[in-house]
């Protein structure tokens, strides 16, 4: 498979060896399709497609890919999917949270025990020895999580066991945010025009070299209209130093190779704009 587009570069995750692209791949879309907030309904793709998407977005050089036994079936579809192609992926998975198939409903479990058994499960669904990013998927109580639950230390020894390569917590609070940033190599966290409350972690990891990544970037595709499918966006979220990379979670092939060049048109006005102040 081929591009027009020009490839993404890729950027150091924060003060790990790890090198990302400044647009990661989501894939709830691909094993979730119950209680999400999408503007307009999907249906999940199957194999075929999936394998497609993954592949378009290796040609686009995307390099992260986002999940989470959260996100349905994404996990154990992705093992077989990346099969042959690892070495090319950072893949960043989550604890903490489950989700049921079945009734759609999620609980949250931030236990030491649970945290290294999602881990566990994590590396067999995936087929790897190794998952680059696990991240906390918190349910709101960031801070107490971290202080008084044990998924954290969980992780931290997951880490220095090699199972893992970096650690870090999707957040839902600035403090929160500010306290994982500290203990941990990266945060996840909302933010896009719309909602900017969140910049002050970002303006944390950009003083302190930690790794954030962006989570509704787009708005969970609320932010995108017709005229201007995502540039003005995709500048916004990209525009802050403190941002590593955002995600993106589109099922939608076009709409993948709009978001990348609309990456690539913000990053070229970030350049443009940094020679003209020097």
């Amino acid at each position: 498979m081929t591009s027009n587009t020009q490839p993404l570069p890729q950027r150091r995750f924060g003060s790990t060896e790890l090198s990302v692209s400044p647009l990661g791949l989501g894939t709830v879309k691909l094993g979730r399709d119950k209680g999400v907030k999408y503007p307009h309904p999907f249906t999940i793709p199957d194999d075929r497609a999936a394998a497609d998407l993954i592949a378009l977005a290796r040609d686009l050089g995307i390099n992260l890919i986002d999940t989470a036994p959260a996100y349905g079936r994404s996990e154990e579809r992705l093992g077989p999917l990346l099969k042959g192609q690892r070495e090319h992926w950072v893949i960043c998975s989550k604890v903490g949270e489950e989700f049921n198939n079945d009734n759609g409903d999620s609980h949250f479990d931030f236990s030491a025990r649970h945290t290294r058994q999602s881990i566990e499960r994590s590396l067999d669904r995936l087929k790897t020895d190794y998952i680059d990013i696990v991240l906390i998927h918190s349910d709101g109580r960031d801070e107490y999580i971290l202080q008084h639950e044990g998924a954290l230390t969980a992780l931290q020894q997951c880490k220095q066991e090699g199972l893992i390569r970096a650690i870090g917590m999707s957040t839902k609070t600035v403090t929160g945010g500010l306290l994982a940033a500290e203990l941990s190599d990266a945060v996840m966290v909302s933010y896009n025009a719309a909602h900017q409350e969140e910049s002050p972690v970002l303006d944390y990891c950009a003083r302190h070299g930690k790794a954030a990544i962006l989570k509704k970037a787009l708005g969970s595709g609320h932010l995108i209209s017709e005229n201007d499918p995502a540039q003005a966006a995709m500048g916004f979220a990209l525009s802050h130093p403190g941002v590593t990379s955002a995600i993106v979670g589109t099922i939608n092939p076009q709409h993948l190779r709009e978001n990348v060049a609309a990456c690539l048109r913000a990053l070229g006005k970030s350049a443009n704009l940094a020679a003209t102040q020097l």
